[in-house]
């Protein structure tokens, strides 16, 4: 066993999988990360930490989340995520082109994954913030997502860099990987980088690739998502500019998944062209379901109850980009602005309020005023008020005779104070990627051969979403298929 070397191209929450799971197998690890290390963890650090995984009952989860407390589970319905509904999850909201040997594997290793991390040092809690809301003095959980690492996204890069560090990998900061190292045979056998201003070569007996999809890259933006594109603001880290999917090209990879697919949300108007780790996550803007969405006409476009949050903000950022101006209006009245997620109490936030919705049209930069109140006139006349309000169920509470329906959780906006929040699209990642082997995370080539030396994991992995995901599938994903990588990659070294 001595003398294998295996490297990991990212240092986001993928690649510190397949790192600690190569170096279970006995290899010498090192982990090459294009940002400096204040910045490190790719688009990882930007989430919120939510993991969707598979289990039977609370049973599961006191396994998973050994902190939790009896009074906590007497005052919730954790319910449960069987393999089945997970499927039918992963299958429903990418139109059932997912690839079924991938989403298999994803659900069956989805508890033992997060269990593996946990025995590294990584804490899961439940999600109470975002996934579940209090009715009858008990907590609901809803969506099939109940898990999140313990300080977000950051929490978990930090949980999993410890554990590599404790483990004797090494990490390089600033280190950006240019191109894969094959002889004539077509085997890898290494990296070449560049670090501090100096290229030079570093040499394995295998490569990991997990250094994210292309969406910090404007210009593959436009070239394989479509014009108007290069304009969606970035929510997480700068460095995925599709360095590894290069790579993985060049060395003969074949392209697999949704290339003009990304995740893209409502994200904050004037948030920064790329993320900020000092705000993380909360540009996003995903309460949409308890109020409306308008655009530069004053109209809704998107029916905003068609789901349960966490199966379709994954699409609606697309949605809002094809608007006139690429942006839109979220509105909520009094009787849900106490529903709405905590990202819209901070401080770097585009938000007008008002007592009327007169007022408030007055102040909704670029909106129709005239076509807003005509919208929401024939709105709030459309709205089953008899059917029962729940924010747990998809309550079927929706409106009749209009062009763009609302089918859950239609409520009437006309009791002031009125707030409005605007939004564009922020693209998280893209769905294109290479095609790997499920059992092993070996990348194929053209002709669907194995490319010795060569794993890939993460957001540069295609074939698992198209067009939407659901939430929480994006990390549980790079942990699996990083483990997996890593464990071939040890092997096979």
């Amino acid at each position: 066993m001595a003398g294998r070397r295996v490297i990991v191209v990212g240092a986001g929450n993928a690649a510190l999988c397949a790192a600690l799971a190569a170096r279970e197998e006995g290899a010498e690890v090192l982990v090459l990360e294009r940002a400096p290390e204040s910045r490190r963890g790719g688009n990882t650090a930007f989430t919120a930490g939510a993991m969707r995984v598979v289990y039977s009952g609370v049973e599961d989860l006191k396994r998973l989340m050994p902190d939790l407390t009896e009074e906590e589970i007497a005052n919730t319905d954790f319910g449960s995520y069987p393999a089945g509904d997970y499927l039918d999850d992963l299958a429903r909201v990418t139109e059932y082109r997912t690839d079924p040997e991938l989403a298999s594997t994803l659900v069956e290793k989805s508890l033992p994954t997060l269990l593996w991390m946990a025995e590294k040092g990584v804490r899961f809690v439940p999600i109470y913030g975002r996934q579940a809301f209090k009715v009858d003095g008990r907590f609901t959980f809803w969506g099939g997502l109940t898990v999140e690492a313990s300080g977000g996204g950051m929490g978990l890069v930090e949980a999993l860099t410890r554990a590599a560090v404790r483990a004797g990998i090494h990490i390089e900061y600033g280190a950006h990987a240019l191109s894969l190292l094959q002889d004539d045979s077509g085997v890898v056998h290494g990296v070449r980088l560049r670090q501090a201003g100096a290229t030079r070569e570093e040499s394995a007996d295998a490569v990991v690739l997990a250094s994210g999809g292309f969406q910090s890259s404007a210009e593959m933006r436009a070239r394989y998502l479509g014009p108007g594109w290069d304009l969606a603001k970035v929510r997480g880290t700068m460095y995925n500019t599709g360095d590894g999917l290069r790579m993985a090209l060049r060395a003969g990879a074949s392209p697999a998944g949704n290339w003009s697919g990304c995740h893209a949300v409502g994200w904050d108007r004037n948030a920064p062209e790329f993320g900020d780790l000092a705000v993380g996550d909360s540009f996003q803007k995903h309460s949409y379901p308890w109020g409306v969405m308008v655009n530069a006409h004053g109209r809704r476009f998107v029916d905003e109850g068609a789901d349960f949050r966490n199966y379709t903000y994954a699409k609606y950022g697309r949605v809002i980009l094809e608007q006139p101006g690429q942006f839109a209006w979220q509105v909520f009245d009094r009787k849900v602005t106490h529903l709405l997620r905590d990202e819209y109490r901070i401080r770097q936030i585009t938000k007008v309020s008002a007592p009327t919705l007169e007022k408030l049209a007055e102040k909704m930069d670029g909106v129709d005023p005239a076509g807003f109140l005509a919208e929401m006139e024939s709105y709030n006349a459309a709205v089953d008020t008899a059917t029962p309000f729940n924010p747990n169920v998809r309550d079927g509470r929706g409106t009749s005779g209009l062009a763009v329906a609302k089918t859950n959780w239609a409520n009437t906006v006309d009791e002031g104070p009125f707030e409005a929040y605007a939004v564009t699209c922020g693209i998280t990642f893209t769905f294109g990627g290479v095609r790997i082997a499920p059992d092993s995370a070996q990348v194929l080539d053209t002709d669907m051969r194995p490319i010795s030396g060569l794993f890939a994991a993460g957001e540069l992995v295609g074939g698992l979403f198209y067009f939407n995901y659901p939430g929480g599938t994006g990390l549980t994903n790079g942990s699996v298929f990083g483990r997996t990588a890593g464990t071939s990659a040890g092997r096979a070294a």
